[in-house]
C-alpha cells in the first residue's frame, strides 16, 4: 500500500503526534528503542560540485519497524515553477516487527515536516512552559510548521504580537509573517523572545548569544551536519539539552565546533531521570530521528486500518 502526502495530511494532526512524539522521546532516551545513526551520503553531479544529500534512517520500537529515506537538495528551491520541487523529499517503509512483513510505503515529506515542529512543541512545553513570545529565524516550510505546533501547547503564542519572525530575505518573512498573523521583524528583536527556533539553512552562525535575553530557550533545528552551524558560541554555553547525545555529538556542527557537553536528553528530562537544569538560558539542538518518523507513520497506519 502506498499513502501519498495529500491522503497523510487529512489524517496526521499535532493533537494526535505531540503526545505520541513526547512518549517516543521517553522510549528512546529510557532504551527501548534500536536506532542507529542516520547513514549520509553526500551527493555531487559530474562535474563534482555538490548538489545535496541523501539519508537512510532505520529504527525498531513496538510492534514495528521503519526505514526513512529522505533527500536535502537546497536548489530545487529555485526551479522554475514548472519544475518545482520541495527541498525535502522522503519516503517511509513500515513493517511489522514480528515477521518483517512490508504494511505500507508512504510519502514521508508531511511527516517529516510534522515531526520536526512536535519534537519543539515537546521541548517548549517542557522547558519553557511559561514563555509569553517566540521568536522564528526562517522562512521555510518549518518556520510555519513550527509556529503551528508551538501554538497548540502555548496559547500564549496565539495573542497577537506574540511571534516575531525574521528571514534573511526580507520579503520571504513579510509573507510568513501575513500568512500566520506574526510579525515580521530585524534578527536583534525575534532573537529577544523567550523561545528563539532557529529553523535556517544557515552555514555559519547567524543567531548569537549577545541578543538573547537571559532566561530565553533556543531550539535549534537546522544546521544539521558536523560542519555546519546556526548558533555562535556564546548561545552555547547554555544549558544543553539533546534530542540525542549520541546524534548531537556526531551530526551537531553547533555542539562539536562550541565544544559544548550535552547535559540531558529531552527524554531523560521528561522521564524524571536527569537532574533537574540549573537556572539560565537553555538550548535544545533538534536533528531529527528514525522514532519520531515511525511515530508519525505509526499514526497513519493506525487511523487507515481503523477507517
Amino acid at each position: 500500500m502506498y499513502i501519498p502526502e495529500e491522503q497523510i495530511a487529512k489524517i496526521l494532526t499535532y493533537e494526535a503526534l505531540i503526545p505520541a512524539i513526547r512518549q517516543a522521546l521517553i522510549d528512546y532516551s529510557t532504551g527501548r528503542v534500536e536506532q542507529p545513526l542516520r547513514q549520509i551520503l553526500r551527493v555531487k553531479d559530474e562535474s563534482g560540485s555538490p548538489t545535496g544529500w541523501f539519508a537512510t534512517m532505520p529504527v525498531i520500537s513496538g510492534e514495528f519497524m521503519a526505514v526513512k529515506t529522505v533527500t536535502f537538495y537546497p536548489g530545487n528551491a529555485a526551479l522554475s515553477p514548472d519544475k518545482a520541487l520541495p527541498t525535502h523529499l522522503a519516503t517511509i517503509e513500515l513493517l511489522a516487527r514480528s515477521t518483517g512483513e512490508p504494511l505500507a510505503v508512504m510519502d514521508g515529506r508531511r511527516i517529516t515536516e510534522m515531526r520536526t515542529a512536535a519534537v519543539s512543541a515537546v521541548a517548549a512545553e517542557a522547558l519553557a512552559p511559561n514563555a509569553k513570545t517566540l521568536g522564528i529565524l526562517g522562512s521555510g516550510v518549518q518556520a510555519r510548521s513550527h509556529i503551528e505546533a508551538l501554538r497548540h501547547i502555548n496559547p500564549a503564542f496565539r495573542i497577537p504580537g506574540a511571534i516575531r519572525v525574521w528571514s534573511r530575505n526580507s520579503q520571504n518573512s513579510a509573507i510568513i509573517a501575513g500568512e500566520m498573523n506574526a510579525t515580521a521583524v530585524p534578527i536583534e528583536e525575534a532573537a529577544a523572545c523567550s523561545v528563539v527556533v532557529t529553523v535556517t539553512s544557515a552555514t555559519e552562525p547567524v543567531l548569537q548569544g549577545k541578543w538573547l535575553v537571559p532566561q530565553s530557550l533556543v531550539i535549534a533545528v537546522g544546521a544539521v551536519g558536523p560542519h555546519l552551524r546556526e548558533l555562535d558560541d556564546e548561545v552555547m554555553r547554555g544549558h544543553l539539552v539533546a534530542e540525542s547525545r549520541q546524534g548531537s555529538e556526531n551530526e551537531s556542527g553547533d555542539v562539536i565546533l562550541s565544544g559544548a557537553k550535552v547535559q540531558a536528553e529531552l527524554g531523560e528530562i521528561l522521564a524524571s531521570t536527569a537532574p533537574p537544569l540549573p537556572p539560565g538560558r537553555i538550548v535544545f539542538k533538534s536533528l531529527g530521528m528514525a522514532i519520531e518518523d515511525l511515530t508519525g507513520a505509526v499514526i497513519v497506519w493506525d487511523a487507515l486500518k481503523r477507517s
